[in-house]
């Protein structure tokens, strides 16, 4: 009976190929020639009984079912070259982590230091992007998310309560001579687009009939939208958690003397059960824990782990 793997190499080929949308291109990176690239993928598409690509003139392109078979098959196989370079390398203990851009930017590596320190032994891999990492590809072992927790049959751990507030420069809020939420209307505003609350939200909260006719900026990324307010360019509806060095630095501060702001939790660690029986995973869960609590923010409930110590060894730490 057939297995249902298809051979390493065919596998390999095709990614090449479908990542770089050319046989040549992928026959140079793989020492191979092109028409051995094009073998290779021709006999995939046999074994497997599907299509590909389709052969345009000039290049490729995937078809819906190569697309969606790369997007399965990409992080399976960085996987095998993560795990054979950390047995290369002597390294025993590897941590996969993906995580949303701005977690990963103004929360997390700010703080990636003190959990190299804390545990010198696991090799961290980090991914930022604003997907949901596939657990069923096998690449990552822990996904940072942010948005409202609609993830059926995986762990969802809180990681911090937070406050979305409007936020901005000290000399911008000094020159604008803002007294209270209506008066937000008449100044620049700032939207993140994919945040959990909107403006629309906040003034509704402040009970403010009026809502702004348009937005001096709009961004897709908290921190470009904290940039912004940081720069003097308008007010920012941001979360004080993400924005903490921000506003410990003293280059943004809340408009209103009382914050003004709605509670939310956003931003959560998940990853199917299973995974945080794994030691690595267990010890990052607990490490993000103690963080939030030694910060100005209680930490956010949790399954109890085991996050036993560290035996002391080189560390090497992987952003991509």
């Amino acid at each position: 009976m057939r297995s249902a793997l298809p051979p390493l190499a065919l596998l390999i080929a095709f990614e090449a190929a479908a990542r770089r949308l050319n046989f040549s291109l992928a026959a140079a990176e793989l020492h191979l020639t092109p028409s051995a690239v094009s073998h290779q993928i021709a006999k995939l598409e046999q074994y497997i009984g599907v299509k590909l690509f389709e052969r345009r003139s000039p290049g490729l392109a995937l078809t819906a079912a190569g697309a969606r078979y790369l997007q399965r098959i990409a992080g399976a196989l960085q996987a095998l070259r993560s795990a054979t370079d950390d047995v290369r390398q002597g390294i025993r203990s590897t941590l996969h982590v993906h995580a949303s851009p701005s977690f990963a930017n103004l929360w997390l590596m700010p703080r990636l230091s003190a959990f190299a320190q804390r545990h010198p032994n696991i090799a961290l891999s980090l991914s930022a992007s604003p997907s949901h990492s596939d657990f069923a590809v096998g690449g990552v072992d822990l996904d940072i998310r942010y948005g409202t927790p609609q993830w059926p049959q995986l762990q969802v751990m809180p990681i911090a309560d937070e406050t979305i507030l409007p936020l901005a420069h000290p000399d911008f809020i000094a020159r604008q001579g803002i007294a209270g939420p209506a008066d937000l209307l008449q100044v620049p505003l700032i939207q993140s687009t994919v945040s959990v609350v909107q403006w629309s939200d906040w003034f509704a909260s402040r009970h403010v009939a009026g809502r702004p006719e348009r937005y001096a900026y709009r961004f897709d990324r908290a921190y470009l939208a904290l940039d912004a307010a940081e720069q003097g360019l308008g007010v920012a509806l941001e979360s004080t958690f993400i924005g903490q060095r921000h506003l410990a630095g003293g280059r943004l501060q809340p408009v209103f003397d009382d914050g003004e702001g709605l509670p939310v939790r956003g931003h959560f660690l998940v990853c199917p059960q299973w995974h945080l029986h794994k030691q690595e995973v267990a010890r990052f869960v607990a490490w993000v824990q103690e963080e939030v609590a030694a910060g100005s923010h209680a930490p956010a409930p949790a399954p109890a782990v085991p996050a036993p110590a560290d035996d002391a060894a080189a560390t090497t730490v992987a952003a991509g």
